[in-house]
């Protein structure tokens, strides 16, 4: 009686085992690729880029 406690105590004091869930890996992948790209693009543009605003839309007609 004493060796099936102490094996159900030994039991319940170990770690259950974890796998790596593949979509993780392919989530982390993912954010570092966005990354990438996102970094690529201030490299590219620079800090002294402006976008202009768009001038008004004119009418279509001539008198408004």
């Amino acid at each position: 009686m004493a060796d099936t406690s102490i094996d159900r105590a030994r039991g319940l004091l170990t770690a259950p085992v974890r796998r790596a869930s593949p979509w993780a890996t392919f989530g982390a992948a993912a954010l570092a690729a966005t990354a990438a790209v996102m970094m690529a693009g201030v490299m590219v543009l620079g800090p002294g880029v402006r976008f202009e605003e768009p001038p008004l839309a004119q009418p279509l007609l001539p008198n408004g």
